[in-house]
């Protein structure tokens, strides 16, 4: 296990890959938690020690593993900051264009003619529904039997769906 080259008194970076290339593979495979990409991250670290001529033998596995920790972290800190990075502009996204506006508002008229044509007590119910109120809930609203509001509830949303499909088709 010769890993000075006698010829440069220097470090022989081919034997170090070989012997260290998979315990520092794994070492940030433990910190970033994704095999290929510390396998990625490996061969950047031997890049790194190979541009440091000035590293000696004796210390190059001190160097190597402390290189590998940090890029491991940086790494982490990477995928942080593109994760936030990437929710900001999900949110900008989020924002819906003029016409998506439009769409839905027409959408919100549909719903609340169809509304408008089924019984009262179904329209109650959906408009109730949709507003997260649980069955016990619903049925204390209506002054129901808690027991038939699931039943009622399902005739509700297919008396509006046959009068939405009766009305606008089949969007």
């Amino acid at each position: 296990m010769e890993v000075l080259n006698p010829a440069e008194d220097r470090l022989d970076l081919e034997v170090v890959f070989r012997i260290r290339y998979r315990r520092i593979a794994r070492l940030i495979a433990g910190v970033v938690r994704d095999r290929a990409r510390a396998e990625e991250l490996a061969v950047e670290v031997f890049l790194k020690l190979w541009r440091q001529p000035q590293i000696p033998a004796a210390g190059a596995d001190a160097w190597l593993f402390r290189t590998a920790v940090r890029t491991g972290l940086n790494e982490l800190r990477r995928q942080t900051r593109q994760a936030r990075y990437e929710s900001f502009s999900n949110f900008a996204r989020a924002v819906p264009t003029p016409e998506e506006i439009r769409s839905s508002a027409e959408e919100t008229q549909l719903v609340r003619l169809v509304l408008g044509r089924i019984a009262p007590r179904q329209a109650e119910l959906l408009l109730l529904r949709s507003q997260g109120l649980s069955y016990d809930e619903m049925a204390g609203a209506l002054d129901l039997n808690p027991s038939s509001v699931g039943t009622l509830l399902r005739r509700a949303q297919q008396s509006f769906r046959k009068e939405y499909i009766k009305r606008y088709g089949d969007r």
